[in-house]
């Protein structure tokens, strides 16, 4: 995921580091993750984000910032890029960028909107669109760290084909591993799904929620308009706001 302002961004500096591809994942028609390895990586955590700058031939550097989609695991980082029509980085980080190629990468960044696996208290993760990036971090963290916090995930998506990590979250909704997943589809939902698609409202995460009383930390994160919406939600069904965390993005320029 790119986003155009962060939250809670560290104000340390931090230096450029040489990030080189060594995989990659398509997970939708336009979007990939990437696997790098970075020497001496100094760790993260679920949640946080990264700087990418590309330097072209002739001098010419832009950078982007996008989630990182993975727990820490030493070297190795993984982003989930989201392919912008005609935009500047995305296209070709998504279609062009290959194994061995180097970018030069900066973080790890954001200290707010972050889940540790030290943290007991359930956690709910609600995601719009490719918002859905550092909230799988924190799931995969939580596997990583054979947490038996209670997880849930509120997932929104135009349709089938535009999941993010499909197979991964593919797994019983109520399983061992206590992750229980919904979805809310906007445009089109897979066959035998009971419900209208449409924008996600109190309904959906009154279900695939958790009640107020259970006290859960809140992670929401995707467009500007869609946080909102969920976040305004569940301040209303009581929710305290200080259990609430919010990431937004939005136009970047890809």
């Amino acid at each position: 995921m790119a986003r155009a302002a962060v939250s809670g961004r560290l104000t340390g500096r931090l230096s450029w580091r040489v990030a080189r591809l060594v995989d990659y994942r398509d997970e939708t028609p336009t979007a990939r993750t990437l696997v790098l390895d970075v020497a001496g990586w100094p760790g993260h955590s679920a949640g946080q984000h990264v700087d990418v700058r590309l330097t072209a031939a002739d001098g010419y550097s832009t950078q982007r910032s996008y989630s990182l989609a993975a727990p820490a695991d030493g070297d190795r980082l993984e982003l989930t890029v989201q392919r912008v029509p005609d935009g500047e980085v995305s296209p070709y980080l998504t279609e062009v960028y290959s194994v061995g190629d180097p970018v030069e990468v900066r973080g790890p960044l954001g200290g707010w909107f972050v889940w540790r696996p030290a943290a007991t208290e359930p956690v709910l993760l609600i995601g719009g669109g490719s918002g859905i990036v550092p909230l799988m971090a924190m799931v995969r963290a939580r596997r990583a760290a054979r947490s038996r916090t209670p997880f849930r995930l509120l997932y929104s998506v135009r349709s089938p084909a535009d999941v993010y990590y499909a197979r991964e979250l593919a797994q019983p909704t109520r399983g061992d591993d206590g992750l229980d997943v919904t979805y809310v589809y906007t445009r089109s939902a897979p066959q035998g799904w009971s419900g209208k698609p449409g924008r996600i409202g109190i309904a959906d995460i009154n279900r695939g929620g958790w009640p107020p009383e259970f006290e859960p930390s809140c992670f929401v994160c995707g467009p500007t308009g869609f946080v909102e919406t969920a976040a305004n939600i569940l301040v209303a069904l009581g929710h305290a706001p200080k259990r609430i965390k919010t990431e937004r993005f939005g136009p970047s320029g890809g």
